[in-house]
This record gives C-alpha cells, sequence and structure tokens, in this order.
C-alpha cells in the first residue's frame, strides 16, 4: 500500500513538472521574436500568412531574423509608412502610367529591373532615375536562384545587371537585390550580404502577373486596402495593366487612410538606428 502511495505521489510529481514544461514552451513561443517564423536554412519559396486585417502578416523570416543578413520584408513600426517597389521582367505600355502616377503623388518607388528589362526599355530606366527612383537589381536572367551554389555563379547574374545599367546611366547600380519569385536560401542571403547588397522580400503583394487573368480593379482594392499595413515593403508588377488603371486612386486611398511613402533608403537607415 505505501509502495502504491509513493508511486502516485511519483507520477503526479512527474505529471506537473511535465504540464510546467510544455507550458513554458508554449509561453516562449508566443511571445519570441522568431516565434512563428524561421529562415529557411534549405531552398525555399518567401510565404506570408494574413492573421488580422491592418496587421503585418507571418512571414518565413522575422524582421530581426532577416536582420543578420541585410536583408527586409517590412519595417517594425507602428507609423504609417509604406515601401512602395515593383519588379520589373519586360514593358508592355503600363510602366509610363505607373510613373505618372508616383509623379504626380511625389512617391518615391524602387524599381527591381531584370537585365533584358534594361537592354529593351532603356528609356524607361532612364526615366525612372531622373524622377528620383532606385532601379534595383532583379537579376539579369530571372533564375531560380535558390539553385545557385557558388559565389561566382550567383555574382554573375547580379554583376551582368550591373555592368548593362554602368553603360546605359554612367552610374552605379545601387546594391539593392530582390531574389525572382521569392526563391532562396540562407547561402543565397549570405552571398548577396558578401556582395554588399541588401535583399528586400515584400509584406503585401496580390496575383498581378497573369496578362491574361489580370485582377478587377475591386479585386485589387480588397487585397491592397485590406492588407496593408504599417511598415508594409509593397511589392506590384510593372506589367499589370489593374496596377496601371488604379494606382492613382489606389495612392490616393492609401493617404486617405493616413499612409505616407518613403524610400528603401530610409527603410536601412531607420534599421540601422
Amino acid at each position: 500500500m505505501v509502495n502504491k502511495q509513493k508511486l502516485l505521489g511519483l507520477t503526479k510529481i512527474a505529471l506537473i513538472f511535465l504540464l510546467a514544461f510544455f507550458a513554458g514552451r508554449l509561453a516562449a513561443s508566443r511571445f519570441s521574436p522568431a516565434a512563428s517564423s524561421r529562415v529557411q536554412p534549405e531552398a525555399d519559396n518567401w510565404g506570408l500568412s494574413f492573421q488580422e486585417e491592418g496587421q503585418p502578416p507571418i512571414a518565413n523570416a522575422s524582421v530581426q531574423e532577416l536582420e543578420q543578413y541585410d536583408a527586409y520584408y517590412a519595417e517594425d513600426t507602428e507609423e504609417k509608412v509604406l515601401y512602395l517597389t515593383f519588379d520589373c521582367g519586360y514593358e508592355n505600355g503600363n510602366t509610363p502610367l505607373i510613373l505618372d502616377a508616383l509623379k504626380k503623388h511625389n512617391v518615391p518607388a524602387t524599381f527591381f529591373v531584370v537585365g533584358t528589362f534594361i537592354r529593351d526599355s532603356p528609356d524607361m530606366v532612364k526615366r525612372m532615375a531622373e524622377e528620383g527612383h532606385t532601379v534595383g537589381n532583379h537579376t539579369y536572367h530571372h533564375p531560380d536562384m535558390s539553385k545557385i551554389s557558388t559565389l561566382d555563379t550567383f555574382s554573375k547574374e547580379l554583376q551582368d545587371v550591373e555592368s548593362i545599367y554602368r553603360e546605359l546611366t554612367g552610374k552605379d547600380m545601387i546594391k539593392y537585390y530582390r531574389p525572382p519569385q521569392g526563391k532562396y536560401s540562407t547561402d543565397n542571403l549570405q552571398m548577396a550580404k558578401d556582395l554588399g547588397y541588401h535583399t528586400f522580400f515584400w509584406s503585401l503583394a496580390y496575383v498581378d502577373w497573369y496578362q491574361d487573368k489580370q485582377p478587377s480593379r475591386e479585386e485589387a482594392f480588397e487585397k491592397l486596402l485590406g492588407r496593408i499595413h504599417p511598415g508594409a515593403i509593397v511589392l506590384l508588377h510593372n506589367t499589370s495593366s489593374t496596377n496601371g488603371q488604379i494606382l492613382d486612386e489606389l495612392l490616393t486611398k492609401w493617404e486617405e487612410m493616413g499612409y505616407s511613402f518613403k524610400s528603401l533608403d530610409q527603410l536601412i537607415s531607420a534599421s540601422a538606428s
């Protein structure tokens, strides 16, 4: 009888210990900055999960985790500030509309261009630079960079864009990089950093790149207004006719919501301070 009571007592103690242990793990997971995200060690696609309207999404990695690679997907702030970026694969007539809207609202943007865009649309690239926008590096051929394992091959995709930009403008390209399709690995992030680059993902985007299936005005506003949040890096595509048609109104609506616009230079400065 005594042995049974002793065994029962030890069992209760063990149970209490286990409950306390798992409760502690749960609490830690709720309040750790890296609780629901981590930088993926192997090839992965940048992903977002929107939990609450007006709040930053949960991403593959936290703002803090990306800092070690000079990489960003949003600013950790409560200030209603946005960072507007465009990915440019080719020109189909919508970029002038986008630039017109940005100029009207005096909004700075970063255009991540591939090498062939610079080659085929030099006037657009010149206009971007002349109107105070940043031209960033989206690689020359738009490959899956996460499959590139050597620094030489990785750097060539970026340096070829730098070279053609320098030939066109006579200026060095600022070292801002966006992985094509958001495909990356920690090795890639480190390579970019070693080459002096800052890597930029995003915290808000929508499916705007299918030419034969463009989102309606209503669909665009539902996503771009409902999911906007303080410190957002917004990704849009220059090839989208919807973006060209709605950008003026979209910028107005964001302004009416109390948002202002900053450049990625200011995001880097804010993160460093």
